[in-house]
């Protein structure tokens, strides 16, 4: 399995993560070869599926195109994505209304390419010998906006959970995953205490979890199964997330695609097509490789026809969707 943790932790600080560095490619030698440039940002999430097709694609170009892979989450990454600043977003969540009417003032049409499924992960420290199952409407009572304050304690949640202290981990308010994660448990988007520990950085959550035994946090599956040595999954309503119970439609609410976002403004750039034709090509192998679940064949090919043809909108309606299997997914029509 490629690395999630490693590039990712080591990397953010730099505000740009440059998959091109990873190669030994100095931005100086970049601009005096002329080098093009692909530039990407938004979701963590999806974070490790672009940066291993952005080093594969490098590879296969000889260095004559640069892939530039930032990390500002999702919400983050459509504010740069509608002010032209980005060729592609990477983005856990469907684009909402909002983010739709800046594209559209600024100009900017997109065309939405689902590339993986994610099963969004509840986990625990391995000490945890209580939270063997939680049901959504615990997880509820942990994580919406009453709870500021007053659910503390673990043995708040069930009777004979023990008396210790609840310490909650979470992505920030930009981030899809948060988004998702409170409209699938709380009932609405955004709708969330505010008094836990909170992260555009999946690490950051990975390690404040693996270091206190009370402590809970959510995140991406592969984030997961890249520490899982420190770390343990929770089965949420009875079922653990994998790729077989997201495939076969039973971890729901917590399993959603995720998207790469190409704009109207870099289509017809080489580079960009280049890559995005690349990407559709080998998203299933290397959505696999870092740990989470390929589409079906057919949906890479038709991603592909719908970029080829310049179907331009999103399937979503500028709405998040909650528990959307794959065949579903793949039978809905975009509109703008």
């Amino acid at each position: 399995m490629k690395t999630v943790n490693s590039k990712l932790h080591r990397l953010t600080a730099l505000g740009v993560i440059s998959v091109a560095a990873t190669l030994g490619v100095s931005i100086s030698a970049v601009h005096s070869q002329g080098v093009s440039t692909v530039k990407i940002d938004g979701s963590s999430t999806v974070f490790p599926i672009t940066e291993a097709v952005a080093e594969e694609f490098q590879k296969s170009q000889g260095g004559r195109i640069r892939v530039t892979v930032g990390v500002s989450g999702t919400g983050g990454g459509f504010k740069k994505f509608c002010r032209g600043e980005t060729d592609i977003s990477n983005a856990s969540r469907p684009i909402l209304q909002k983010e739709i009417e800046e594209c559209k003032a600024s100009g900017v049409r997109y065309i939405e390419l689902p590339v993986a499924y994610d099963a969004l992960t509840v986990v625990v420290h391995p000490q945890n010998t209580w939270a063997k199952n939680l049901t959504v409407a615990e997880l509820k009572k942990m994580w919406e906006p009453g709870a500021q304050g007053k659910i503390n304690n673990w043995s708040q949640i069930r009777q004979g959970f023990p008396n210790a202290p609840l310490k909650l981990f979470g992505p920030g308010t930009n981030s899809g995953t948060f988004d998702y994660f409170t409209e699938a448990v709380v009932g609405k988007s955004k709708s969330s205490r505010g008094d836990f520990t909170a992260s555009e950085d999946d690490n950051v959550l990975v390690q404040g979890v693996s270091r206190d035994k009370n402590a809970l946090g959510y995140f991406g599956f592969a984030y997961y199964l890249e520490n899982r040595n420190k770390l343990k999954a929770v089965p949420v309503n009875g079922v653990t997330p994998s790729e077989a119970t997201v495939r076969n439609g039973s971890y729901t609410p917590l399993s959603r695609p995720v998207f790469i976002y190409v704009s109207s403004k870099s289509i017809d750039k080489p580079e960009v097509k280049q890559f995005v034709q690349y990407y559709l090509r080998n998203g299933a192998k290397l959505s696999k490789e870092v740990g989470y679940v390929p589409l079906p064949g057919s949906a890479y090919t038709t991603a592909q026809g719908y970029f080829n043809k310049k179907r331009y909108g999103s399937v979503f309606g500028g709405k998040e969707q909650v528990g959307l299997k794959i065949d579903e997914l793949m039978r809905r029509q975009a509109v703008e």
